[in-house]
């Protein structure tokens, strides 16, 4: 295999719901029939793998000729394994997009001192509306965590009060150790930086500046820049209300323009963390110049139906769905200018062929109907599974669950294995047993401040009030001796977004196969059972107006 550039390394639930979830009986799962688990094998995963992390494909980028190959190659392997195009037209569906490339200056001006800040280094900024210049000078109000919560008492600006302005926000949700506060150290959906752009906009802010942390989505500055500092991807018909542009800045930044207003930045950021808190004008403006280039394209969503024998209308469908598009050709690092994305997400596209064909083959169908989504711009806001989840295939019936399938264990096997969203709908107790005949451990997000749930395709189809579930990769190696979690944390700090995410030496798909064995047996029991996935009391995604059951 290529060698890798180095060693590779919100839900508020009660207490009482979480007893109630801890004192629940296992599930005893529908298995599926003999033989089916058997056809989940290492010599597929990885033959898939190879292909889709090759540098033929160039990255995936969407728009682009390798992205086109990575698309025809998923809807070929999803017709050999017997699977029905989702589409009368086929297993592709366009998702139209706009494209922006653009330049951007931006100036801060406090009293008598003046910050001109550098793209690329202090921050990049894009448009988040199809226009070719954008030209501004606003107030620049510093609006917390930038988060409105009605269940948390929780709110961080009054829309008078930003109207018009640029917001400077920070990373995540308060809480913190305070378990009682947005989960404490768990992240909720209220951390990403896409609810804050959407708050932002329904403000009426003019521009929202997120103040930049490694330690939270989207990663290290350096992964900023490689998806930010390049083109980027908007639905066709995206709606963000006046809001011109967002931008990425960075923490030194951020410091240096509050201290430029005499304001202590250390003061400011704490005051955030509190109840009551409300935006706070620095006294300064940001004048923003932003010159595009904007191109129309499209991209599509691959989708293959394994039809069940039920009634599609009454009995629903189950997704598994994960992104095959990736970053392209970008900024060299080491000599090497190709954004293979082996790990992200090439991995999971592997997962979901070698799934198809073990279950396409076989000796039954499952009673629901089994949808396999290979999405498109998935780096660019999850536009592909957005657009799935608001239009599922007609043959599909209503969705009724979907399991996220989004870089897999490739670094070996484990003796535990971490569910995400199991605190969410009864699909939980489902993974966990799932899991346990597996002999996995199954244990809680070994990293809950990244807010992985969120991160990953499943999430389109949680905010359209469907059930979902993922899976992580443990921490504790199957021989002992270095803590896979280690591995994973190199890889999210070193080589997630960059050049050397590409196959590595060492790589094993054995870790990926007890994954894909647990999703086998979780998809199976979901698609054979009588009764529908259900969210938990409190779970956040549960009463999202007006999704109260599952869309078609």
């Amino acid at each position: 295999m290529l060698k890798y550039l180095g060693p590779v390394a919100g839900v508020l639930i009660s207490l009482s719901v979480r007893d109630a979830v801890a004192q629940r009986e296992g599930v005893k799962l529908v298995e599926p029939p003999p033989g089916t688990l058997a056809a989940v094998d290492a010599a597929t995963f990885e033959a898939h793998l190879r292909f889709l992390a090759d540098d033929l494909l160039e990255g995936r980028a969407v728009g682009t000729r390798g992205a086109e190959l990575a698309a025809r190659y998923v809807a070929t392997q999803f017709a050999a394994a017997g699977l029905r195009p989702a589409w009368p037209e086929g297993y592709l569906r366009r998702v139209p997009l706009i494209a922006a490339t653009t330049d951007a200056s931006l100036v801060v001006g406090a009293g008598r001192r003046t910050i001109v800040l550098q793209s690329g280094t202090d921050f990049v900024a894009w448009p988040t509306q199809p226009d070719s210049a954008v030209v501004l000078d606003a107030d620049l109000v510093f609006g917390g965590y930038g988060i409105e919560a009605p269940e948390w008492r929780w709110r961080d600006f009054e829309a008078a009060a930003v109207s018009g302005k640029v917001l400077l926000v920070r990373p995540g949700e308060p809480g913190g150790a305070d378990s009682a506060l947005f989960r404490g150290r768990a992240a909720t959906r209220y951390g990403r930086w896409a609810y804050k752009i959407e708050q932002a906009a329904r403000a009426g802010a003019a521009g929202v500046l997120l103040i930049h942390s490694a330690d939270a989505p989207p990663g290290p500055w350096n992964a900023v820049r490689a998806s930010w500092q390049r083109e980027t991807l908007q639905p066709e018909r995206a709606s963000l209300q006046g809001l011109r542009f967002a931008a990425w800045i960075s923490a030194d930044a951020a410091r240096r323009l509050v201290e430029a207003t005499g304001k202590d930045y250390d003061v400011l950021m704490r005051r955030a963390e509190g109840p009551g808190f409300s935006a706070i004008d620095l006294g300064a403006r940001a004048a923003v110049d932003m010159r595009t280039r904007l191109r129309s394209l499209s991209s599509p969503n691959v989708v293959g139906v394994l039809e069940g024998s039920g009634v599609p209308s009454t009995d629903g469908a189950i997704v598994l769905v994960g992104h095959y598009d990736h970053l392209g050709i970008g900024p060299s690092v080491d000599g090497d200018s190709i954004y293979n994305g082996a790990v992200d997400n090439a991995s999971g596209v592997a997962a979901l062929l070698t799934l198809a064909r073990a279950l396409a083959a076989s000796p039954r169908p499952p009673r629901r109907t089994v949808v396999f989504a290979a999405t498109t711009a998935s780096e660019h806001g999850m536009t592909g599974a957005a657009a799935l989840a608001a239009a599922p295939p007609p043959a599909s019936g209503p969705i009724v669950a979907a399991f996220g399938v989004h870089e897999m264990n490739v670094w070996g096997v484990t003796r535990d294995i971490a569910v995400l969203g199991a605190e969410l709908s009864t699909l939980g107790d489902v993974m966990r047993e799932a899991a346990r005949l597996e002999q996995l451990e199954s244990v809680a997000d070994p990293s809950p401040e990244i807010g992985s749930l969120y991160d990953g395709d499943q999430l389109p189809f949680a905010v359209a009030g469907i059930p979902i579930v993922a899976l992580k990769t443990g921490g504790r190696a199957e021989s002992g001796g270095t803590g896979i979690s280690e591995l994973v944390a190199r890889y999210r700090a070193e080589h997630r977004h960059q050049p050397s995410d590409q196959l590595f030496e060492g790589m094993s798909p054995a870790g990926a196969v007890v994954q894909m064995r647990v999703l086998l047996r979780a998809v199976w029991h979901s698609a054979a059972e009588q009764g529908s996935p259900t969210w938990l009391p409190g779970a956040e995604f549960g009463t999202v107006a007006g999704t109260s059951g599952p869309r078609r």
